[in-house]
Parts: structure tokens; sequence; C-alpha cells
């Protein structure tokens, strides 16, 4: 199985790992396995995780408060939505599946 990442979604991991790598020395590269970690079990159980509406999941981060929007396509690719800081108003990336 196979991912995208929204290109917003993108962004908004750039702009996390810059913003903890400032914070301190290596944590940005922390946060960023710690996404890549999530990012591997959700292709390896897509459906594990939570539903939030129709066919968009979150699955959550284990260190950092992040969780990955996603949905799975008819032709097994995960498309990446969001990296969303759970403290950001919620629902914000929900115009981005309508995008792809």
């Amino acid at each position: 199985m196979r991912y995208s990442f929204h290109p917003e979604a993108e962004a908004e991991l750039n702009d996390a790992v810059d913003y903890y790598q400032k914070q301190q020395a290596n944590l940005g590269l922390e946060f960023a396995k710690e996404v890549h970690s999530a990012i591997q079990r959700i292709l390896a159980f897509p459906n594990a995780w939570q539903l939030l509406e129709d066919d968009i999941r979150r699955c959550m981060t284990r260190r950092f408060p992040f969780g990955i929007i996603y949905y799975e396509r008819i032709d097994t690719i995960i498309i990446i939505l969001a990296i969303m800081q759970l403290n950001r108003k919620p629902g914000y990336w929900q115009k981005r599946k309508n995008k792809q």
C-alpha cells in the first residue's frame, strides 16, 4: 500500500518539524519520525483507527499532540488530508477531501 500527502498536509508537517526543531535540537527530527511511525501503522491497518466521518479516519501520534487525518482511496492509496495539531480548530481540513 502507498500513501500521498494533500499539499496542505505536507506543508503542515514541514511547519511542525520546523517549529519543533526551533524549540530544541533534534526535536523536529523526532517529530518527523513519530509521524512516519504513525503512517506505517496506518498502512499496516488502515481501518483500525477512529472514524471521524464517512471514510475519513484519524490516527493519533504517540508522543506529540497530533492526529493524522486520512482516507483510503479505492485504488488502495492512503490520502493524508492533514497533520492536525489537536488544539487546532476541529474540522478545518474537511474541504480538502473534495480536492483529491
